[in-house]
């Protein structure tokens, strides 16, 4: 498979928001536009903002997929794992924390805390209506950034399982390692920028505010492009 747009060398960029940064992935997602059943997913939260705007460019449909970080107890920033809607994940740690938390029990209670995370979040963002369905479809997976890509890989592994035609995921910004390693599971990896020193996420944003409940719920309730 010849290598995506995304690994290609690029100026950093800044992007003013989420929003501007999902209008200049939208423009290297060009190709998609108008492709019948391309649906959007924006990963909770930070994702659904960005999601919104290629969505609205691409003329798809956008609906948002949940994904909960496993955090390293005592270093809840590091993540060890993630938890997908529909299961994904769940079970599987990454291979350098095995020893840093190789007590079973500490590590269900962390799936156990995070999977009700998920479901509430679920709850407040849809209520009843169910994820849309990604079979036989081409999915683009949105997120604001990736760090050490866990929380993706996992919406890609649980979204591969339900038989999408094809997966592409589509990042404003991320290092080019993890994305080469996305790569190797995703049908597509663009990724707008790719800094050589990576800090975080936030660093290519202007506004990098938390999102919260109330904005994703006010986007998805808002066609894409009204």
């Amino acid at each position: 498979m010849d290598r995506p747009s995304g690994f290609l060398r690029r100026p950093r960029r800044t992007f003013r928001d989420r929003r501007e940064a999902g209008r200049v992935l939208a423009k290297e997602l060009a190709s998609y536009r108008g492709k019948a059943g391309l649906l959007v997913l924006g990963l909770a939260r930070g994702g659904v903002p960005v999601g919104w705007e290629v969505a609205a460019a691409l003329g798809a449909e956008l609906d948002v997929f949940l994904v909960r970080k496993l955090g390293v107890p005592q270093w809840s920033e590091l993540a060890m794992g993630a938890l997908a809607s529909g299961g994904g994940g769940g079970d599987e740690r990454e291979p350098w924390c095995r020893a840093c938390v190789s007590a079973t029990s500490r590590w269900r209670t962390v799936v156990e805390r995070e999977a009700a995370e998920l479901i509430r979040r679920e709850h407040a963002y849809r209520g009843e209506r169910p994820v849309a369905d990604p079979r036989g479809r081409t999915v683009i997976v949105v997120d604001d950034g990736i760090a050490t890509g866990a929380s993706i890989l996992a919406a890609v592994r649980a979204l591969r399982a339900a038989g999408p035609d094809s997966i592409v995921v589509a990042v404003p910004v991320g290092p080019r390692s993890v994305c080469q390693v996305l790569a190797e599971e995703a049908d597509e990896v663009v990724c707008a920028t790719m800094p050589d020193e990576f800090d975080a996420v936030g660093q290519v944003f202007v506004d990098f505010h938390q999102v919260s409940d109330d904005e994703v719920r006010d986007l998805l309730a808002t066609p894409p492009g009204s």
